[in-house]
């Protein structure tokens, strides 16, 4: 009935990322389908929709908006989607469900998708992992001393970000080019009767001098460990996917040209061009 492009907001742990591919709204589904990955990123049975919201987000270029479309299913999960022609998309969704005699619900209660709001963006700049009760150590100030304080960690492609949530605004900011290094260790948050926990310390330069930022908690340490490392490597320029098989994250380039290193997962590109040449082989030995 209707194929447009659009993208999933797919989100696992603390990786998030917008999806793109081509929606496919046949007489009983709705399908989300890259080619590249010959993955269904999104599919949803029509039956199962039991409402659509459209609304206006900040897009990633400063100043711009975008339609994004929240689709409600009857387990109450909300997934967003946007399309070329989001309303375009709405509409043909509402029409093959009157055809097949079914109705949305009216005026649906949809609870805000973000806890705060993602005002500190700058221009070009996404948000590609965000992890929510993430506690930063504040350094010593006058008298006060270096303090544990519950927030939020964001990583975009510019910078890592620390939101605090008392104060409700942004405590910590570095430069993702001026990350050196990250690691983990198990100690002590407090005193002598505290359990020790994993903390992460990422050292990054400033004013010509090394600096430790030491966060904890939110219980994914070591994804933010393995993204952070990313930065360090270089490869946070590279634009990342998940693997159709397992989900690990990864550079798009690498998982389409050498596969998944986690699970042996191959792309359907990859899987053709490793057939041809061994076809060739077989045509030269024979």
């Amino acid at each position: 009935a209707l194929k447009v492009f659009g993208s999933h907001y797919y989100s696992k742990g603390i990786y998030n990322a917008w999806k793109p591919g081509y929606f496919y709204l046949t007489n009983k589904r709705l399908i989300l389908y890259r080619q590249d990955f010959d993955e269904i990123t999104f599919q949803i049975p029509l039956e199962e929709i039991k409402a659509l919201v459209t609304r206006e987000e900040a897009h990633f270029v400063k100043g711009k908006k975008k339609q994004v479309l929240y689709l409600i299913d009857k387990q109450e999960r909300v997934h967003r989607l946007s399309a070329v022609e989001t309303n375009q998309l709405k509409d043909a969704i509402v029409q093959n469900l009157e055809t097949i005699g079914l109705s949305l619900e009216e005026s649906p209660v949809l609870l805000e998708f973000e806890e705060i709001p993602i005002d500190f963006l700058i221009e070009g700049e996404e948000v590609t992992h965000r992890g929510k009760k993430v506690w930063y150590l504040a350094p010593a100030s006058g008298i006060q001393q270096e303090t544990w304080r519950p927030g939020h960690l964001y990583l975009t492609n510019k910078r890592l970000c620390w939101w605090y949530d008392f104060e409700r605004k942004l405590v910590f900011e570095v430069p993702v080019d001026r990350i050196v290094s990250v690691n983990t260790e198990m100690r002590k948050t407090s005193g002598l009767d505290s359990k020790k926990e994993k903390m992460l310390d990422v050292v990054y330069s400033l004013n010509s001098a090394k600096t430790i930022a030491s966060f904890s908690g939110g219980g994914q340490i070591d994804e933010w460990q393995e993204a952070l490392n990313r930065i360090v490597s270089g490869k946070i320029s590279e634009e990342t996917e998940t693997c159709p098989q397992c989900g690990k994250p990864a550079p798009a380039k690498e998982l389409l040209e050498e596969g998944c290193s986690s699970c042996g997962w191959v792309s359907p590109g990859l899987k053709q061009k490793t057939e041809n040449r061994e076809q060739r082989t077989e045509k030269i030995t024979a």
